[in-house]
């Protein structure tokens, strides 16, 4: 259906993994057993423990914690049939409890979707023709073919690292940047930060299983800090698999922690699907 396939798009545009955890501690640095795994090349810096554990803690202190978050944002996007129109995005989130969007065709200005996510289930509201849709949580892996939680799906748009874990085999720091890699359950993935304020910079994701070729790449530019956090403007997501999708955010406003509505009213004339 065309509702599934928008929708599918806008869940791509925020996915994140299950499973994904906070760093509990720092494992031994091991070179990769096969050989699509990042090599170690530059093994004195490696072996300097010390010198990891403070990049993961001060990646770890640049992460932003909240209670709210309202944003309005630019979307552009192009998939296999080209470039699609435009949408703006109003996201609004009471941590841990709620995701409110609202899509509207930028050159419209009509609100055409409406999506609540909440720790286990999604409701979706197509208000052009009038319906709606109760699905779990596992409805948008279904859709979009990535395991993701509540969780990483907040942090993502709010601009927290994910896919973290400790198993950490790759390690490198220049003038300019720091390059790490770490294998999870479902990815390998690089990090790049900046060396001078250990911002995020660039997430390159690959599908441990070989048999798969999702791939993700997510850039962080722009970034401002009004309020004492450090928060990206602008980001690129291009994820890949079967199709590929080019995104482009604009965060146009942004807030932390200010009174906020999430409210979902569903008008009785809308056929439930």
């Amino acid at each position: 259906m065309k509702f599934i396939s928008i929708i599918s798009v806008v869940f791509v545009l925020f996915f994140s993994t299950q499973g994904c955890k906070t760093i509990k501690q720092i494992n031994k640095a091991i070179a990769p057993k096969d050989s699509t795994a990042v090599v170690i090349v530059d093994q004195a810096k490696v072996d300097s423990m010390i010198m990891i554990q403070n990049t993961i803690e001060n990646l770890r202190s640049n992460y932003i914690d909240f209670k709210t978050f309202n944003a309005k944002i630019k979307a552009e996007y192009q998939d296999n049939k080209g470039k699609q129109p435009d949408v703006t995005a109003i996201v609004r989130i009471i941590k841990d409890s709620a995701i409110w969007i609202s899509l509207s065709a930028t050159f419209l200005n009509i609100e055409i979707y409406r999506v609540l996510i909440t720790r286990d289930s999604v409701v979706l509201m197509n208000k052009q023709v009038k319906e709606v849709q109760y699905r779990s949580l596992d409805y948008l892996q279904e859709v979009t073919e990535i395991p993701f939680d509540f969780q990483t799906l907040q942090d993502l748009l709010v601009g927290n690292p994910i896919f973290i874990d400790s198993n950490i085999v790759y390690y490198k720091k220049t003038e300019s940047q720091i390059l790490f890699s770490m294998v999870g359950v479902y990815f390998k993935h690089l990090l790049t930060l900046s060396a001078d304020h250990y911002l995020l910079r660039h997430s390159k994701l690959d599908d441990v299983d070989v048999s798969r070729s999702r791939t993700a790449d997510l850039t962080y530019a722009d970034y401002e800090n009004k309020t004492g956090i450090n928060f990206s403007t602008y980001r690129e997501i291009t994820v890949s698999e079967k199709n590929r999708l080019d995104i482009r955010l604009n965060f146009k406003q942004y807030e932390f922690n200010k009174e906020l509505s999430v409210s979902f009213n569903i008008p009785k004339n809308y056929t439930i699907k």
